[in-house]
């Protein structure tokens, strides 16, 4: 089974160093170079949910940044992988159906989680995920994304005949932050004049949540939650006449080319602070060692400057109180040192050869707090 080859937390995550809500793991191999994982914590439980996948052929990575609880990044971050690798073995190689097919298999298998929970946990309808994941096999790249998490891409140009190291987006915010998504939204809502709401300084849809896109979040998407007594008694009852919000990944499929040096998905929590540009230019300027580690500090570090504080100061904070300052983040930097000629005899999907899984997760974090 596939799952038969996740590593125990302690073997991917290095032990705290300063900071005893951040964890780090530094260059590790995989299909096309190396990579490094780091994930801060700010909230009272951590919400972001991160994996790496890597096996002779691919490598699978997924940035899950949960909201209202864990429950739905937990859940995104146990079954994802697996779905996809099984769907590509059933369709004979990764496809955007395949990606789509293993996003609503996810969102569905959720939703019958929440069902049976309500009775004891009515919040849990409220739990949701931003979701992004990426691929890398035979040379050819595949992004998908739900919410806010982005992925950037470090690629040279020549600029007046000198190389010139760029940023690249390579995923879609869906945030109504943003006019393009904001406009999206209310035309698919034309009868609903208050679908998306400013108040406080941000848009919100129904002046609730940023993100138009999400696994969860199901009483924005099911109807009948307005109905069911357990959630109207515990949650956050809202008139819906039809979902606001989907499980509809934006998905992009691409060669990878000789100029593409590296790939950095992270949580909204380091782009709110950091440009594109910048996060490449400091990848570019530093040494790989620590990379992940050093992206996570500067952006607190710029996230606390802005309330007069350091983040040597917030490093004595306490998980919930820092969230006063800065989200969960997580950072993953995928380094594209070699690029290999497609292997026709090996198949996406395949379990056949050993498998690592690098995986974040809460209950391993705060075992690691509270036992170091």
């Amino acid at each position: 089974m596939f799952r038969k080859f996740v590593k125990p937390f302690n073997k991917c995550l290095g032990h705290p160093n300063g900071d005893e809500l951040l964890w780090h793991t530094d260059l590790k191999p995989h299909v096309s170079g190396e990579f490094s994982i780091a994930v801060v914590q700010a909230n009272s439980i951590l919400e972001d949910q991160s994996q790496v996948l890597t096996s002779p052929s691919a490598t699978y990575i997924g940035v899950y940044d949960g909201h209202g609880g864990p429950e739905a990044s937990r859940f995104v971050n146990r079954n994802l992988f697996p779905l996809i690798d099984k769907y590509a073995t059933e369709e004979g190689g990764i496809s955007a159906d395949v990606i789509k097919k293993a996003f609503q298999t996810t969102e569905d298998g959720f939703f019958q989680l929440v069902k049976l929970s309500m009775p004891i946990r009515p919040q849990i309808a409220s739990a949701g995920s931003c979701c992004l994941l990426g691929i890398i096999s035979n040379n050819e790249l595949h992004i998908a994304n739900l919410g806010d998490s982005r992925v950037v891409l470090g690629h040279k140009v020549l600029v007046n005949r000198k190389p010139k190291l760029v940023a690249e987006r390579l995923s879609k915010d869906h945030n109504v932050s943003i006019v393009e998504v904001r406009k999206e939204v209310q035309a698919q809502h034309p009868n609903d004049s208050h679908i998306v709401v400013y108040c406080h300084g941000v848009w919100r849809i129904k002046g609730i949540i940023q993100v138009s896109r999400s696994i969860g979040d199901f009483y924005l998407k099911k109807p009948e939650f307005n109905r069911d007594p357990y959630f109207m008694q515990h949650g956050n009852p809202i008139t819906l006449n039809r979902p606001v919000l989907t499980a509809e990944p934006s998905i992009i499929s691409r060669k990878l080319r000789p100029q593409d040096l590296f790939l950095i998905f992270a949580s909204d929590g380091l782009w709110e602070n950091l440009s594109d540009q910048e996060v490449v230019d400091i990848v570019q300027k530093y040494p790989r060692m620590g990379i992940t580690k050093r992206l996570v500090g500067i952006a607190i570090d710029k996230a606390t400057r802005k309330r007069d504080l350091r983040y040597n100061d917030i490093k004595k904070l306490q998980k919930g109180i820092r969230r006063r300052f800065h989200d969960d983040i997580t950072v993953i930097v995928i380094f594209l040192d070699q690029q290999t000629e497609p292997d026709n005899g090996t198949k996406l999907g395949s379990t056949s050869a050993p498998i690592d899984i690098f995986s974040c997760k809460e209950e391993k974090h705060k075992h690691l707090v509270e036992h170091k």
